[in-house]
């Protein structure tokens, strides 16, 4: 899913970049401020409902038209069913192909940030705290609701987390790997790597929320857990529940 970023203290999220490099951080409480919530939580198993907005659905469709040009290939759903179809293309443009591959095709649709743009723009903790703030407001449409929280970055608290409830891609995809290659080590290089902003996303699969550390750099690719992740049998068509690992993740 691919967003591009505005600069890197005011930039946008998820579904982009080329290849990542994992995380590691220690959450904090506390909530700072809320992000716009259009339904009710749900429960475990069962999928929230979303009423998605005009606006929603032009940047829904603006991704789901952007995959499908990578993937060769465009879902028949109709322009309200935007969401569904942006992940049926995501799902086609995993088909066939490992972990790396499925990461660099993602990171295929993105614009390459010129060096000049990270020294122009450098990495600030006013910055991390500006891109958690702006998440909820603009990319709740993206990953559902979200708010700021505080979370310690080095050992200094910073309101630059962002924890999402309960993540829209991840509860429609259904898939471990899709979650990680398509979202999550896309997005972590993409605003490490060429913003230079770094940031750490932890994924909770039991959950299905993620919390997203602006600041604080990914763990290396060894040592990030989240490759040993299995299927999300409550959910995934596919899942194989005799794997330790989800086939998607090697």
């Amino acid at each position: 899913m691919a967003v591009v970023a505005l600069a890197p203290c005011f930039s946008p999220l998820p579904f982009c970049s080329i290849r990542p490099e994992p995380i590691c951080s220690g959450r904090k409480l506390q909530i700072v401020q809320c992000a716009q919530v259009r339904n009710e939580p749900g429960i475990q198993g069962e999928r929230r409902k979303y009423k998605d907005s005009f606006t929603d659905l032009v940047f829904i469709n603006g991704c789901r038209e952007a995959f499908g040009r990578v993937a060769g290939w465009q879902s028949p759903r109709s322009w309200e069913e935007g969401y569904e179809g942006m992940v049926e293309v995501s799902h086609a443009l995993a088909r066939n192909k490992n972990a790396a591959e499925q990461q660099a095709a993602v990171l295929r649709g993105f614009p390459k940030v010129p060096d000049w743009f990270r020294k122009l723009f450098p990495y600030s903790d006013w910055g991390a705290e500006l891109n958690a703030r702006i998440t909820p407001l603009f990319f709740s449409w993206l990953v559902g609701p979200c708010e700021v929280v505080e979370v310690s970055v080095n050992d200094k608290p910073m309101k630059s987390g962002v924890q999402i409830q309960k993540c829209r891609y991840l509860e429609t995809s259904g898939c471990t790997g899709l979650c990680v290659n398509s979202c999550k080590m896309p997005t972590q290089y993409f605003f490490t790597k060429e913003l230079g902003m770094p940031l750490t996303m932890e994924p909770n699969f039991e959950d299905m929320s993620c919390l997203m550390i602006f600041g604080q750099t990914p763990p290396a690719f060894e040592d990030d857990l989240v490759f040993k992740q299995k299927c999300c049998t409550t959910y995934c068509p596919t899942s194989s529940q005799a794997s330790e690992v989800c086939p998607k993740l090697r």
